[in-house]
């Protein structure tokens, strides 16, 4: 992997969990004060955060670190990608149907969730499934998504590298992924936006 994918992967998780650490740290200070007023908001904030950094954890280990065990248990890698979904979104974190009979790449599927979890404005689901030994994920097709980050997406699909940020370490780790695994990555944007891995 090249040193600039390693340089946005990092910017990327650092953004991602930035939030919640400095939660835990606004709290940690409040019960270094012996504030017991604001007790129950330490309680609240301290669950919370601590819930979204280990999910999030969780996640980016298995999608971003090295390729282990972790990565074939299909299990692990359901559990893994319905609790990091419930730190996106806000009120309304997209859902996940995930019917597949054995991991294929579970590296490559905890990327095109988090791919499409970017992409999905209020909630909505994403579906992932095998076929044909072709791994199939997509968005359901009620589902609001941006339309300025899914032209970005499928312009670096499409070879397009000129305008990339940390917000497309996902993107760009799964294109070296493919190349490294000698998978294709394919997808249609009709009816609804389906990512094809074969």
């Amino acid at each position: 992997m090249n040193n600039l994918i390693s340089e946005y992967i990092s910017t990327r998780i650092c953004h991602d969990i930035i939030g919640n650490i400095g939660a835990v740290s606004n709290a940690v200070e409040l019960l270094e004060d012996n504030d017991t007023e604001f007790m129950d908001d330490i309680k609240s904030i301290l669950k919370t955060s601590s819930a979204v950094l280990t999910a999030r954890m969780k996640f980016f280990r298995l999608a971003f670190g090295l390729d282990n065990s972790g990565t074939k248990d299909l299990p692990l890698i359901t559990d893994t990608i319905k609790n990091y979904l419930l730190t996106v979104g806000g009120k309304n974190p997209p859902q996940v149907n995930i019917n597949l009979s054995h991991i294929i790449s579970g590296k490559i599927i905890l990327l095109l969730t988090m791919i499409m979890a970017d992409l999905m404005i209020k909630g909505g689901t994403i579906h992932i499934a095998e076929n044909n030994n072709k791994l199939i994920i997509g968005i359901q097709e009620d589902t609001r998504i941006a339309e300025d980050k899914l032209k970005q997406l499928l312009n670096i699909i499409n070879g397009d590298h000129n305008q990339i940020s940390a917000q497309d370490a996902p993107i760009l780790y799964l294109q070296e992924l493919c190349l490294q695994q000698e998978v294709k990555l394919r997808y249609t944007t009709s009816p609804v936006l389906y990512f094809i891995v074969e």
